[in-house]
């Protein structure tokens, strides 16, 4: 039997344009705010590294509270929509402070003003924003072939987005007068950037109203129909009785443990193990473009496969074989090894980076 079709192909365009948005903030922090920070501003790492990790720890608790409060959200837009589009005005404006560290001033102040702006990003506007995308996969569409192409464009314009940063940011910096001047500018032209797109994103979708199972009894009708309120006690316990969820909270785990680690040191290892920052965009080149083809044919490959799953246990064994010859090339200092097995693994990791956002929308229907 086919599925209810509910978007038009500019619309799924549109959706996968939101992460455009989010990773020229994310993607420009992640890579290279570190280097900014200790080159430009002469900050220490190791200061600047643990603030970090106390804005983690806080960010961690927003995101339970903003999940709640998207929850109880009732406007004409919908849930969803109001956090991302209001979101993204924090985000933009945090994303440009956090690349304008004054030059004055005490050391001390120094670290004060990017442990407030980082955290204000990551805690609070970043994650309104993105708990906000992340449900919208779910909220404007009940398709799961639908969804599954969602998490493909999604991915597509995300590493697009991310390989336009990773390649040119050093030489752009230098363009616009280098050191702290053109950090700001650079920062500044991408905040804007973001901001144009996350509000096309939002106003090209439209949610739709849950739907009743045909063969639901009338008393579930009744009770899908109100609005009662679940305490966040029971909603913890339904979801640590799901073993999807608990699933999809490992893989979330793994993913962002390993980006976390490459991301936020790629441009340190480049710069000081490689001798060369710039090989950071060569490196980008094989880690984005093969992520960028397989993406196109994810939703042909989990037709292939039969379902997402098989598909992605496959890609998993073949990634982590890639990342074991990595380590080797990389302990040799072997240049040709290591981006063969990094554009080999990042082939192999697209499809799950396409389908994460289509298994987390299912978990949530299940649940």
């Amino acid at each position: 039997m086919n599925e209810k079709k509910y978007l038009k192909w500019y619309q799924k365009v549109a959706y996968g344009s939101g992460d455009m948005a989010a990773n020229c903030g994310y993607a420009l922090i992640s890579s290279f705010i570190m280097l900014y920070l200790t080159n430009a501003v002469g900050l220490d790492s190791m200061i600047i590294g643990s603030l970090m990790m106390a804005s983690k720890l806080l960010d961690g608790i927003s995101d339970i509270f903003f999940g709640g409060l998207m929850d109880k959200t009732k406007s004409k837009m919908g849930q969803a929509r109001p956090w991302m589009l209001y979101g993204q005005i924090g985000v933009s404006g945090c994303l440009f402070l956090l690349f304008c560290i004054p030059d004055t001033g005490s050391a001390t102040m120094q670290y004060v003003y990017f442990f407030i702006f980082y955290t204000a990003y990551n805690a609070v506007f970043y994650t309104a924003n993105s708990i906000a995308y992340a449900a919208l996969a779910a909220k404007i569409t009940k398709n799961e072939h639908e969804r599954v192409q969602l998490g493909s464009f999604r991915f597509i314009f995300a590493t697009f987005t991310t390989l336009l940063i990773s390649y040119n940011t050093m030489d752009l910096v230098e363009k616009f007068g280098g050191g702290t001047k053109g950090w700001r500018t650079f920062a500044m032209i991408f905040a804007l950037i973001a901001l144009v797109v996350n509000t096309i994103c939002v106003l090209m979708v439209k949610e739709v109203p849950d739907e009743i199972p045909e063969n639901a009894v009338p008393d579930c009708q009744t009770k899908q129909a109100e609005t009662g309120k679940v305490s966040f006690g029971t909603s913890l316990k339904l979801l640590l009785k799901n073993p999807y969820y608990l699933i999809i909270l490992g893989l979330y785990l793994a993913n962002y443990i390993y980006s976390g680690i490459t991301q936020g040191s790629a441009i340190l290892f480049m710069t000081y193990y490689m001798g060369d920052a710039k090989l950071l965009g060569t490196f980008s080149l094989f880690q984005l473009i093969p992520v960028m083809i397989i993406l196109t044919l994810t939703p042909m490959l989990v037709k292939k496969f039969g379902s997402m799953w098989k598909m992605n246990l496959y890609a998993r064994i073949i990634t982590l074989l890639m990342g074991v010859v990595f380590i080797i090339g990389a302990m040799n200092k072997n240049l040709p090894i290591m981006l063969f097995s990094t554009f080999l693994r990042n082939m192999a990791g697209g499809p799950l980076t396409g389908t994460l956002n289509a298994l987390v929308a299912e978990t949530s229907d299940y649940t």
